[in-house]
């Protein structure tokens, strides 16, 4: 049976709120060889006592001030010694305790493996699949016409996983995932919901700067026309999309 070691790398920062919960669903997998991994941007509000609970079961543990969520990122890769890798990050979840059982069993010695996400409102309420739905195929160029696939479902074999880059504050994910896929030579979609995720986050509330980000590395490995052109596809799929859902709900 393929039994790969999988580094679930956790970032987090004042998060007590959502960390138990997300803490809890690495710790129950079924699968058996998970290496897991947090770091802490040195919590003030109580986030630190509530990962102590779970001390014992988490394998590297830092706790320390960082330049930002890819450089924490970066840290953890840097720690992790899985053969594949992948971010639970605080608030978000496995889509339930089988998740990783069923994802190595799609296929072995995929180089990426990846699936659909779920998304979560602050409620808890489910709100369903994200607007961008994982493609049945992907490869490096599946992201011009935006981020089909969420960081929370992708799971990247360790010796394609290198640094995000530092020149990205809100994007730096997209880059990264593009990079790994780049180098891929076998990616399996292991078609099953795969990951839960908490709606929100830094590039929702800094929006423009997360969409000026996007635009660049579209550009830097798409070119500048291309880009601009699959723009004018992305400004149709979104309003075609808030369009359906508006009469869905009416």
């Amino acid at each position: 049976m393929f039994n790969p070691k999988l580094s679930v790398i956790t970032i987090v920062y004042n998060n007590v709120r959502d960390i138990e919960r997300t803490i809890l669903s690495v710790l129950n997998q079924t699968y058996n060889n998970i290496e897991y991994i947090i770091v802490d941007g040195l919590s003030t509000d109580g986030t630190l006592q509530v990962i102590t609970k779970y001390q014992h079961r988490i394998h590297k543990f830092i706790s320390e001030k960082d330049k930002g969520i890819y450089d924490a990122m970066n840290k953890g890769l840097a720690l992790a010694t899985g053969d594949y890798v992948m971010f639970m990050n605080s608030g978000d979840e496995f889509y339930d305790a089988d998740t990783v059982t069923a994802v190595f069993a799609a296929a072995a010695a995929a180089d990426i493996y990846y699936g659909e996400t779920e998304m979560i409102a602050d409620s808890g309420e489910s709100l369903g699949q994200r607007r961008h739905k994982a493609p049945k195929k992907f490869t490096w160029r599946g992201f011009k016409y935006g981020m089909s696939i969420s960081h929370q479902a992708i799971y990247v074999r360790r010796a394609l996983a290198e640094p995000y880059d530092g020149q990205y504050q809100l994007s730096a994910d997209i880059e990264w995932i593009i990079r790994a896929a780049k180098k891929a030579k076998k990616i399996v979609n292991v078609n099953r919901y795969v990951a839960k995720y908490l709606v929100g986050g830094m590039s929702k509330k800094k929006h423009r700067q997360s969409l000026q980000e996007r635009f660049d590395i579209m550009k830097r490995y798409y070119g500048l026309i291309p880009t601009v052109l699959n723009h004018f596809v992305i400004a149709f799929n979104l309003g075609w999309y808030w369009l359906k859902n508006k009469r869905t709900n009416d």
